[in-house]
C-alpha cells in the first residue's frame, strides 16, 4: 500500500475532543515513522480522516470529508493515499460506506491508532476489536493550542443507554492506570499547559472496569490538583448515576478545579429515562446538581438533553421544559433524537416524529439562548479572569471559567496590549454582550 518514499500527511478530526486526542496519536505514530505534516492537502501523500459516527449528521460530515479526499487523490491516484480511520469504520459493519467509496485505501478501526504505519506498509492487519488504550508513551503530536491539553483517561462505555451506538463503537469500558495519566499531566503542564481537561465517554466511570485497582475518578483527581504549576483541571462528560460523596468531597477542597462541569442529564421524566437506561431517576438528578453547587459555590453546568425519545409525549416534554426552567442551567444543549440502528431504543414503541422532536428541541434552545443574553447582561460591569485562546491585531478570544474551549462561548477583549500571547491570563471588565458572547476590556493597571 506504500505509494511513495516518504509519507507526507495531512490529517483531518473530526469528532469530540476525545476522538482528537485518538488524532494526536494517529500523527505522533506517522510522524515518529518517517512521515513529515502537510499543512494543506496537495502537499500530501497520505489524506487521514479521523471520523465520528455517533449521530447521522456526524456521518454525513464524514461522508463530506470524505469526498474531498476522494476529489484530491482523482489528481493523481498513483501517488496519493486515503486512510479513514476510528468510528465510522466501525460503524461500517455493513460494508455500506466502503461501497460507497472504493477509492479509500485503508478503512482502520479504533483498535488501529499505532500501527497506522504498519497497515500501510503491509505488515500488520486492520484490526476490528475495540481494547486499544493509550498510555502516556505513546508517541502523540499534540493538536491544541500549546496551553490546553486534553487528558482522556479512559475508553469505551459500559451505560449501555438505549439510544446510544457508542458501546458498539468503541467497546467497553477500559481505564488507564492513575499513575500513567499522572505522568501525562506532569508533562503535559511542564510544557506550558494551563488547562487540563478530562475527557472519556464517561469521566465519573474511571477505574470501575478495575476495582482491585482502587483508582476512581476521586483519587484521580486528588492525585492531578497535588501537582504543582499555574494550571485549571475542567471535566467534561460525567454521568449522572455515578457522582459519589467522594467525588463531592473531593471538588470540594480542589485548589486546581476549574470551577465547570459537564453532565449529560438527557431528561428528567422518570418513564423517559428508564426507557434510556440512564440507571438514575428524576431524584437523584436533583440531588447531585444540589451537591454540586454547595460542593462548589458558583460552578458553571453545562448539560444537554434528548427530545423525541420514543414514549415522550405533551406530558413528558413539559416535565422537561419544566425542570430547565427551574434549574437554569449556565450552558445547555437540545438534540432531536434519531433512531440508530442496532440500539433497542431504534425499535421502541411509540417513535416519536422527527419534525415534533425538532420542535420541541428548538423550543428548549431558543429558551435558553434567552435566558442566556439575560445573564449576560447581568455580567456588564463585573470583572473576571480570562484565558487567552487567540490574538489578531488589537483584540483576544478569550474564556473565563464558564467556558470550555470549542463547545462554549467566548469573552473578546479589545485595545489589548502587544505583550498578550495565547495562554496569557488577564483580568477584564465586561463591558458589552454580542449574542451569547461577551466583549471586555482589559482591568486598568492589569495589562500583560
Amino acid at each position: 500500500m506504500n505509494k511513495s518514499k516518504q509519507r507526507s500527511l495531512y490529517l483531518v478530526s473530526l469528532g469530540c475532543p476525545k476522538n482528537l486526542v485518538d488524532s494526536e496519536v494517529i500523527a505522533g505514530n506517522l510522524l515518529s515513522n518517517g512521515a513529515v505534516w502537510a499543512y494543506t492537502p496537495d502537499e500530501a501523500t497520505v489524506y487521514v480522516i479521523n471520523t465520528c459516527a455517533f449521530l447521522p449528521e456526524a456521518r454525513e460530515e464524514a461522508a463530506c470529508e470524505i469526498e474531498q479526499a476522494v476529489e484530491w487523490k482523482s489528481a493523481a491516484p498513483q501517488e496519493r493515499t486515503i486512510v479513514v480511520c476510528g468510528c465510522l469504520s466501525q460503524y461500517d459493519k455493513d460494508g455500506a460506506f466502503a461501497a460507497r467509496f472504493p477509492e479509500v485505501d485503508l478503512w482502520a478501526g479504533v483498535d488501529d491508532l499505532e500501527r497506522l504505519n504498519l497497515i500501510l506498509d503491509g505488515k500488520a492487519e486492520v484490526s476490528r476489536s475495540t481494547g486499544y488504550l493509550y498510555s502516556c508513551n505513546a508517541p502523540l503530536l499534540p493538536l491544541t493550542l500549546e496551553h490546553i491539553a486534553y487528558l482522556k483517561i479512559a475508553d469505551g462505555c459500559n451505560n449501555i443507554c438505549s439510544y446510544c451506538a457508542i458501546p458498539s463503537l468503541r467497546g467497553a469500558l477500559r481505564s488507564r492506570p492513575l499513575a500513567d495519566i499522572v505522568h501525562e499531566a506532569e508533562n503535559c503542564i511542564a510544557n506550558g499547559a494551563k488547562e487540563l481537561i478530562i475527557v472519556a465517554q464517561d469521566i465519573t466511570a474511571y477505574g470501575a472496569d478495575r476495582p482491585e485497582a482502587k483508582e476512581d475518578l476521586p483519587a484521580l483527581l486528588t492525585a492531578l490538583d497535588a501537582l504543582e504549576g499555574d494550571f485549571g483541571i475542567r471535566l467534561l462528560y460525567t454521568h449522572p448515576a455515578h457522582y459519589t460523596d467522594a467525588m463531592f468531597e473531593v471538588m470540594s477542597r480542589m485548589k486546581h478545579l476549574i470551577p465547570y462541569v459537564d453532565i449529560p442529564l438527557q431528561h428528567i421524566d422518570d418513564k423517559i429515562l428508564k426507557a434510556m437506561n440512564r440507571h438514575v431517576d428524576s431524584a437523584r438528578i436533583r440531588e447531585v446538581i444540589s451537591s454540586l453547587r454547595k460542593a462548589v459555590p458558583g460552578i458553571t453546568i453545562r448539560t444537554t438533553f434528548i427530545t423525541g425519545l420514543p414514549g415522550e409525549g405533551e406530558e413528558e416534554f413539559a416535565r422537561l421544559e419544566k425542570f430547565i426552567r427551574e434549574m437554569k442551567f449556565d450552558r445547555l444543549g437540545v438534540f432531536p433524537y434519531s433512531p440508530e440502528p442496532g440500539t433497542p431504543a431504534a425499535v421502541m414503541p411509540g417513535q416519536v416524529p422527527l419534525e415534533v422532536a425538532e420542535e420541541r428541541a428548538a423550543k428548549l434552545m431558543a429558551r435558553q439562548r434567552g435566558a442566556m443574553k439575560r445573564a449576560n447582561k447581568k455580567l456588564i460591569g463585573r470583572t473576571m479572569k480570562v484565558l487567552v485562546d487567540a490574538v489578531e491585531e488589537n483584540w483576544a478570544t478569550a474564556r473565563g471559567s464558564a467556558d470550555a474551549p470549542d463547545i462554549d462561548n467566548a469573552v473578546f477583549v479589545e485595545n489589548i496590549s502587544s505583550r498578550v500571547r495565547p495562554g496569557s491570563v488577564l483580568e477584564v471588565e465586561i463591558i458589552d454582550t454580542d449574542r451569547c458572547d461577551l466583549v471586555a476590556t482589559v482591568k486598568k493597571g492589569k495589562r500583560k
